[in-house]
């Protein structure tokens, strides 16, 4: 048994550090175009929404951890919002922090996972998109929450381990140019709903409340993260 691990070990180790090659520039532009195609259309977008959603609640929480504020649960709501609730002070840089993180967390994810790619560690990527999908229904409060997570993390999991390497490869693109391409379109809806005096809560109006700097400003900043990743990223999908 444990000269059987011995082996086994390692060679796990190495799957996960290791380089894999990358897909072909069809399927990398193929798999741009079905991340669009996922974005752009509003009935698409209606369900697929819920992925960002995932991702800007889970940066909410990720960062009320780092910043040290207690996380007491996310909620997923099947009309793609969510509520993330922490405990801690009420001012201060870990708030501002926390409700600063969902907006740029889905564009700054598609960052972090096109540096991966581009290093060739699609198998890292999926392993780490798993674990954090683990660690997020640990928090999950709500039934349609945890039904949302379960189906992320265990199509993330089938496919790492039941996939050969060229599908694993160009599941992991597309992933990344959904969060790329899907943190944009956030930004110019919330954008929307405020020119219509709506979403008087968002967090740009959160954000213009503990600092005093304008709900408009935060919202250039949300934009100018998402595009900036958009761009940035996609130069490294692309090999450019």
């Amino acid at each position: 048994m444990d000269s059987l691990a011995s082996v086994a070990l390692p060679g796990l180790w190495d799957r996960l550090v290791g380089s894999q090659p990358g897909p072909d520039l069809w399927v990398v532009l193929a798999t741009a175009g079905a991340a669009l195609a996922m974005v752009v259309p509003h009935t698409l977008w209606r369900v697929s929404r819920n992925a960002v959603t995932i991702a800007h609640e889970g940066g909410h929480g990720l960062v009320a951890l780092l910043t040290g504020r207690t996380l007491t649960g996310i909620r997923l709501h099947s009309d793609t919002s969510g509520l993330t609730v922490s405990r801690g002070k009420p001012y201060g840089l870990g708030m501002i922090l926390t409700a600063a993180s969902g907006y740029t967390a889905p564009p700054l994810l598609g960052l972090g996972g096109a540096a991966l790619l581009a290093a060739g560690r699609v198998t890292l990527l999926l392993w780490a998109a798993t674990a954090l999908l683990v660690a997020m229904l640990v928090m999950i409060r709500n039934a349609y929450g945890v039904l949302t997570v379960v189906l992320a993390g265990g199509t993330f999991l089938l496919v790492s381990w039941l996939a050969g390497t060229q599908v694993q490869a160009a599941f992991a693109y597309a992933v990344v140019w959904f969060l790329l391409l899907g943190g944009v379109r956030p930004a110019f809806e919330l954008q929307v709903k405020r020119s219509r005096g709506g979403a008087g809560d968002s967090d740009a109006d959160q954000l213009a409340r503990l600092t005093h700097v304008p709900a408009a400003l935060w919202l250039f900043l949300f934009h100018a993260v998402s595009l900036c990743s958009l761009m940035g990223g996609g130069r490294w999908l692309l090999g450019v």
